[in-house]
């Protein structure tokens, strides 16, 4: 944005559109929540951030049979050339959907390009005007987008993971609601919280249908990584429409919606995102089927790594209690945060830590509500027992720093640990 003006002088004069947009983003960098695509650290730095939380896009061994496989199909094309439903289907497709409704137990499955038009998909086709769509307040935007363009207007948010207020709306809806969806995630991205999934499966019925966000669990939970909801031993249910991705633990791109045969067929005619979006390139099918493929022999493998990891990272953090106000929330999970309030307080506690060598990043609000800013922290499979204690190292060092800074305590100098 450097070279942007960003300054609102003469703007109310003669507005313009350059002139509305260099002010609302000047805004946001007045209050630290611009936006950038900064370039990447001439020197990497170890990751603690990015989604890919069992290192599969730098695993030399998965990078092979992805090439052995790509080569082994030299008749395909760069591209798809046109949507599912015009030039864009292929075998490849076909066979890959078949290979995945198998892996996760479901009679049928639906690729997609994103996560995002999965979800969108999902919540924008499937309600009827008379269907009441009940969700967790936690969920990702996509599904929140999703609701928004749904045709009913039987919107009801449930407390995060509060099993007792999702059953109180069922026992309350209105008597014009004919059919119930839930939304819910496996795992949440912003507290590393997992749903009560057990609990909600007595709720489903042939006019209670769940939807089940396994982004953040596929790959690091389950049988050969197939999620959450198979980490719990739960039998296929007719009532559970369940929706993987692959641009996070499978290190590729896209997703795909598990479910019955006649919700395949649905969406397949009904979502704007599978009948007007051109259909996912082959390459990056063939690299979704190599990651399975892989996962279906070593995935138990990385999620001990993972594991190790998660554990050594609460027992370095949670003995000492961090300094308030920073706080490490509850998690057992890849997906840890450390809050610590406000915007900018949170952006030079992520910024302290990096100049240590270690990627984190700031969440800010309203991404999570004022008050529960925070740095979250992302665990691999790749990352190293010297790699997590450095990074809880500079977590104290930086935390000092910052209350030092923010609230006039004194810090301990833990410098000379580092």
């Amino acid at each position: 944005m450097a070279d942007i003006d960003l300054s609102s002088k003469g703007h109310s004069d003669n507005p313009t559109f350059e002139s509305f947009f260099a002010s609302a983003l000047a805004r946001r960098a007045k209050i630290s929540l611009l936006r950038s695509t900064a370039p990447p650290p001439e020197q990497p730095l170890h990751d603690f951030s990015s989604n890919d939380y069992l290192s599969l896009s730098t695993n030399r061994d998965l990078h092979a049979l992805f090439m052995t496989s790509l080569n082994q199909q030299s008749h395909i094309g760069l591209g798809s050339t046109g949507s599912r439903l015009l030039t864009g289907n292929s075998s490849l497709a076909l066979h890959l959907e078949a290979e995945l409704a198998r892996i996760h137990q479901t009679p049928s499955a639906l690729l997609f390009n994103s996560g995002y038009d999965a979800n969108l998909s999902l919540l924008s086709t499937l309600p009827q005007p008379t269907t009441a769509i009940i969700y967790d307040a936690h969920i990702h935007a996509s599904m929140h987008d999703g609701i928004k363009l749904s045709r009913t207007s039987y919107r009801y948010a449930f407390k995060h993971n509060d099993i007792e207020d999702l059953k109180r709306i069922l026992s309350s809806l209105p008597s014009q609601c004919t059919t119930r969806l839930i939304a819910i995630e496996s795992l949440y991205s912003m507290d590393g919280s997992l749903s009560p999934l057990l609990e909600i499966m007595p709720l489903l019925n042939s006019q209670t249908l769940l939807i089940l966000d396994e982004a953040h669990s596929t790959g690091v939970m389950g049988l050969h990584g197939t999620g959450y909801y198979s980490h719990l031993q739960l039998p296929p249910s007719p009532y559970v429409i369940k929706l993987h991705t692959f641009g996070k633990a499978i290190a590729s791109h896209g997703a795909v919606v598990c479910c019955s045969k006649v919700i395949r067929e649905y969406l397949l005619n009904y979502s704007r995102a599978v009948v007007y979006s051109t259909m996912t390139a082959p390459h990056t099918l063939i690299a979704t089927r190599c990651a399975y493929q892989y996962l279906h022999r070593h995935a138990a493998r990385l999620q001990t790594n993972l594991e190790r990891m998660i554990q050594l990272f609460n027992e370095l953090l949670s003995t000492p209690q961090l300094p308030s106000p920073a706080r490490l929330l509850p998690s057992a999970t890849m997906i840890q945060s450390i809050v610590f309030p406000t915007n900018p307080a949170v952006v030079k506690l992520a910024k302290l830590i990096q100049s240590r060598g270690y990627d984190v990043r700031p969440i800010r609000s309203p991404t999570v509500a004022k008050g529960e800013e925070r740095v979250r922290v992302c665990l691999h499979a790749g990352n190293t027992e010297e790699e997590v204690r450095g990074l809880c190292e500079a977590v104290r060092w930086a935390l000092d720093v910052v209350v030092e800074e923010n609230y006039g305590q004194t810090r301990i100098d833990v410098e000379a640990r580092l």
